[in-house]
């Protein structure tokens, strides 16, 4: 599934800049969630790996934070995972790249 597809749009009669400004930025986040057992962890690992638009993710049980990264939108990311865990989710940093930056993540 093409972008064209995501967006709804005819990617050959828009320019580059077009295109790339419709598009969400690379961006990785990271949020706070509550995993206090296996069972939540396992959940949350199932979740994040069934959304499509996330391309890498780091989860850390102990300091309960949870790492992200792709294209997409922050805010509507932590929505879905706050709904279909039932838990509270804070977003404690979001970073976005631009151009060439996306293939350089942070330590």
């Amino acid at each position: 599934m093409g972008w064209s597809s995501i967006v709804g749009l005819d990617l050959e009669v828009y320019s580059f800049q077009v295109v790339t400004s419709i598009l969400p930025c690379y961006c990785c986040m990271i949020m706070r969630i509550n995993v206090d057992c296996n069972a939540c962890c396992r959940k949350l690992r199932r979740i994040i790996l069934r959304m499509k638009v996330i391309e890498t993710h780091l989860i850390e049980k102990q300091q309960r934070r949870v790492c992200v990264c792709g294209r997409f939108v922050p805010a509507d990311i932590a929505i879905k995972i706050k709904k279909k865990m039932n838990r509270r989710v804070e977003i404690l940093e979001v970073q976005e790249f631009e151009g060439e930056e996306q293939n350089e993540l942070p330590n």
